[in-house]
């Protein structure tokens, strides 16, 4: 993760400062992030990483999960802002609505002749059947739908590409919070790779993030700079239950409490530095 607080660094020292829809800003137009999962998981380890919640927005994605009763029932608050924004509420169709956000966009993609598409299942295999097509991409980002979601996806669409045995996943991110969000995004990417992977009987390899706005709020300047003058620990390891073989093995229903996610999922020998608390922009 030396290169994400690297990337921190250069946007404090060289970023542009701007006026956004909901703070100011400093940042970069277009960064890269790469990450070879044989290093080691890449979770922060200069402020802790809430990975139970990362794991269970993720469950919820894969889901095709909208309801934010469900991500709090598995110990995922995150979305509880958006989902009682004054942008949102009214267009809510019940409480805890987060309308066609991500996971529904994965998983029940409205076409015009009104198929649904489930890319996530088809993307899965076409990895089986032509590992090396160049066409096997999920995308959240639906503009016909934009208006139908609490939040426009920033993380838009992802690709995979197969070689030798080994999986690798390409994320573009339209617009980074680089404190809060990117390092969630990282962890969730990484997450998905791994499952995949294991689906289709691949090894995980590289996840790479194209970062699009990648900006800092200056709300968070202190934040950052407290993180930087710390130093990294070793990355942890990722432990995934082996029994998970389909999609269908991650049926939501499966998971009553916060804690059950770990039936599925845990971060192994994670050393890290205190949690940094900052404001999250909505």
């Amino acid at each position: 993760m030396r290169n994400y607080n690297t990337l921190l660094k250069e946007i404090m020292e060289n970023g542009t400062d701007r006026k956004g829809r909901n703070g100011d800003t400093r940042g970069l137009f277009t960064k890269q992030l790469r990450f070879k999962m044989d290093k080691g998981f890449p979770a922060t380890t200069t402020k802790k990483l809430a990975f139970r919640t990362v794991a269970a927005e993720l469950l919820c994605f894969i889901n095709g999960i909208s309801d934010n009763k469900i991500f709090n029932r598995l110990g995922c608050h995150i979305w509880d802002a958006n989902a009682k924004a004054p942008y949102w509420k009214p267009k809510a169709k019940f409480e805890g609505d987060l309308g066609r956000i991500y996971g529904v966009q994965w998983r029940e993609w409205h076409a015009p002749d009104g198929q649904k598409i489930d890319q996530l299942k088809n993307a899965i295999e076409q990895l089986k059947k032509d590992p090396h097509g160049r066409r096997i991409i999920v995308s959240a980002w639906n503009p016909g739908e934009l208006e139908q979601m609490a939040l426009p996806p920033c993380h838009a669409l992802y690709q995979f590409y197969s070689a030798n045995g080994k999986l690798s996943l390409h994320m573009f991110q339209r617009s980074c919070d680089m404190f809060l969000g990117v390092p969630f995004n990282i962890s969730s990417y990484a997450l998905l790779l791994h499952i995949i992977a294991q689906i289709v009987g691949q090894t995980p390899d590289e996840l790479i993030l194209t970062l699009g706005d990648a900006h800092i709020y200056n709300d968070h300047f202190d934040a950052v700079k407290e993180q930087l003058a710390r130093e990294p620990f070793p990355l942890p390891k990722l432990w995934l239950n082996p029994e998970i073989k389909s999609l269908e093995d991650l049926v939501v229903e499966k998971f009553q409490e916060p804690d059950d996610v770990y039936k599925i999922v845990k971060l192994e020998n994670y050393q890290c530095h205190p949690a940094i608390k900052a404001k999250m922009a909505v």
